[in-house]
């Protein structure tokens, strides 16, 4: 009965799903896949219970506090392509809380730093020649209209960039970007991982000038989970944080599932977490698929969140090609939200990229400081230690499927052999650059097709 996957699903929730009779669905993570999922399934009258191990919702777009200032635990921008999100900003009553700003990016070699905004800074770079920057314009311009990227999972990013740009645009550009974004993993990606990243910056370029423009809502995401929770409570769905689910067992004609102290009973379960913690819960999968759940490649981040007292440099993001700096890029929100937001104080993120068992992961926020503060400073001699106020990190170790050779091939569908469980992440995110937007958009596939799903398996049990 249940063999549907995210491509599967119809353009929306099939009617006749929820003419059906309600079932009882847990879907295990709160993150914005798992709450939207849980949106769609309750207004097509599905009553469903969201588990989240985290003491508050929201997974990668949740918010702490640093410093006494409330924002996003990681950074996270709007483009003006994102239709989904844009799509349930407004549904929430948000859409006039979405601020939009000109943006600026600067390039930094390892010996001084460059604008990169406009065809001009281009010219004027320094590591690359002439005839080298013309390729790689034409390569920036070629990828981003392409419009599918499944033919590419053919070939290594490294391949397809260097033929297209070059072995000097690779190796002094190209490479140090993708080692940035996914360290000793850079060999695997394929080249519709770096396909999918050039379609989402350069769509973020408005204008005949190509200038970029991204957006946030006021109060960051804290605001938008906050809404969103409250939709859903208001809808009859039952939101438990702090409750880990530690098993998933099949029992009859559904499902028993231990969450906290409990052992409860739902007719489906849905698991949006990253492939390997599914894994660890979800019992009695066949071998096979247990395997190729497995393996899937995953990036981690260890990103810093800091505090200034003053701007640091105007740009919202610093691209990084020496690799001797231990941070992936520079990301000066504060030069896109109203420093009134974070009490007049200037917030920056240092994400670095690493694979999912790198000890960096297990590194104490101090050990990480003193790696990270001593780059910093190199990077912008004029910054007084002093001027930083806090820090703090932010750690996860799933935060990106690695789009690998043939990836959408050996993808596993998000139905499972056990009819009524389904495994529904971000790996199932193809070809496209993981964004708030594309974990909306593969919530509300997943929903029609799951809702299809159920009614197929209903016309089965009647006949």
């Amino acid at each position: 009965m249940s063999t549907m996957t995210a491509s599967d699903a119809p353009a929306a929730v099939s009617q006749k799903a929820s003419r059906d009779a309600s079932q009882s669905w847990a879907i295990i993570g709160g993150g914005m896949l798992g709450l939207t999922l849980a949106l769609r399934l309750s207004e097509a009258g599905q009553r469903v219970t969201v588990f989240e191990a985290a003491p508050s919702f929201g997974g990668l777009a949740s918010a702490w506090q640093i410093g006494g200032v409330t924002w996003d635990r990681y950074y996270h921008v709007i483009s003006q392509r994102d239709r989904r999100l844009l799509a349930l900003l407004e549904e929430l009553g948000l859409a006039d809380d979405v601020r939009w700003g000109v943006t600026r990016t600067n390039f930094y070699t390892g010996r001084s730093m460059h604008p990169l905004n406009n065809a001009i800074d281009y010219l004027r770079l320094p590591v690359l020649g002439i005839i080298d920057k013309a390729r790689l314009a034409a390569t920036i311009l070629w990828a981003a209209r392409i419009e599918n990227g499944t033919p590419l999972e053919r070939m290594s990013a490294e391949a397809w960039l260097t033929r297209l740009s070059g072995r000097t645009t690779y190796q002094k550009l190209w490479r140090p970007l993708i080692r940035s974004k996914l360290g000793a993993n850079d060999k695997k990606a394929s080249a519709a991982y770096i396909w999918s990243v050039i379609r989402r910056f350069y769509g973020a370029r408005q204008g005949k000038m190509k200038t970029e423009m991204f957006g946030y809502v006021t109060g960051g995401y804290h605001h938008v989970v906050e809404r969103l929770a409250a939709r859903l409570r208001g809808a009859g769905v039952t939101l438990e944080a702090a409750t880990p689910v530690t098993a998933v067992t099949p029992a009859g004609a559904g499902f028993e599932l231990r969450a906290g102290e409990e052992t409860r009973h739902f007719d489906r379960v849905v698991n949006t977490c990253a492939a390997p913690i599914a894994m660890r819960v979800c019992d009695g999968l066949s071998a096979e698929e247990r395997a190729r759940h497995l393996a899937i490649s995953y990036q981690g981040v260890v990103c810093a969140s800091l505090l200034l007292d003053r701007p640091l440099g105007g740009a919202y993001l610093t691209y990084i090609t020496d690799e001797s700096v231990p941070f992936t890029t520079v990301i000066e929100m504060s030069s896109l939200i109203d420093a009134s937001l974070t009490d007049g104080k200037y917030l920056v993120y240092l994400p670095r990229y690493v694979p999912a068992d790198d000890p960096l992961l297990e590194a104490s926020d101090e050990d990480i400081e003193a790696r990270f503060l001593p780059a910093l400073l190199r990077m912008f001699p004029d910054l007084k230690r002093e001027e930083i106020g806090a820090f703090k990190v932010a750690r996860t170790r799933h935060v990106l499927a690695i789009s690998t050779l043939d990836y959408s091939a050996k993808l596993p569908p998000m139905a499972t052999s056990l009819p009524g469980l389904s495994i529904v992440n971000s790996a199932q995110i193809v070809n496209a650059s993981l964004s708030v937007d594309e974990s909306i958009r593969l919530a509300e596939e997943a929903a029609a097709a799951l809702l299809q799903d159920q009614a197929v398996c209903a016309e089965a049990a009647a006949s």
